[in-house]
């Protein structure tokens, strides 16, 4: 599995994006590519290049995935009815620690993953502690008691930089949410322009 924990930003400065519109980001200030020789790397991407960036940047943007479970979203995408890329991108919204992030109960998707890994989480009056556990439309994410006291959480619902999406109905006074609907593409909230059509070009090469 991807340890990404320590160093969350540094994505940012290898997609060339500020993958999460957020203040902290080193992209903010270095536009570089990381390493001694970064300023330097530029050159066109190749078609195979651009898909593979599309990849990364949609799996990274979800913080721990790793690739073999980012491949099961493909494949499970795939077989459903309708556009694959809108299929995959409603599978990764779906999931319970981007429902707590879009929730603004973190600050970040690393900080959702770990609270629900932590047990801080109940979905239906049942806590459950997998961060990729799919909730269903009507499903009820709330805070446990412990959590809802927590810094984190306080500070997190008052951030300015992003928006609680319409797909996601909060009510703050009992720091529960729920999950109204799946979203198409356009829904999302995403601070860099996402390609998923490309990544299902990767994964069907």
């Amino acid at each position: 599995m991807t340890k990404r924990a320590n160093a969350k930003y540094k994505i940012d400065r290898r997609l060339g994006e500020n993958l999460w519109g957020r203040p902290k980001s080193p992209h903010n200030s270095r536009q570089t590519p990381p390493g001694q020789h970064g300023a330097r790397r530029k050159g066109k991407l190749s078609d195979f290049g651009t898909q593979l960036r599309a990849k990364q940047k949609l799996k990274g943007y979800y913080g721990n995935i790793s690739e073999r479970q980012f491949r099961k979203y493909y494949d499970e995408a795939r077989r459903r009815p309708g556009d694959t890329g809108e299929n995959m991108v409603g599978i990764l919204e779906r999931r319970l620690d981007a429902i707590v992030y879009r929730a603004k109960f973190a600050p970040t998707v690393f900080a959702s993953r770990q609270l629900v890994n932590h047990g801080h989480v109940a979905v239906n009056g049942r806590r459950v502690t997998i961060p990729s556990y799919l909730c269903k439309p009507g499903d009820k994410i709330e805070l446990r008691q412990k959590a809802r006291e927590m810094a984190l959480v306080l500070e997190a619902l008052e951030l300015p930089e992003r928006d609680t999406p319409d797909y996601v109905d909060v009510d703050r006074a009992k720091m529960a949410a729920t999950f109204v609907r799946v979203p198409v593409l356009g829904d999302v909230p995403y601070q860099v322009h996402m390609e998923p059509n490309l990544v299902v070009e990767y994964y069907s090469r």
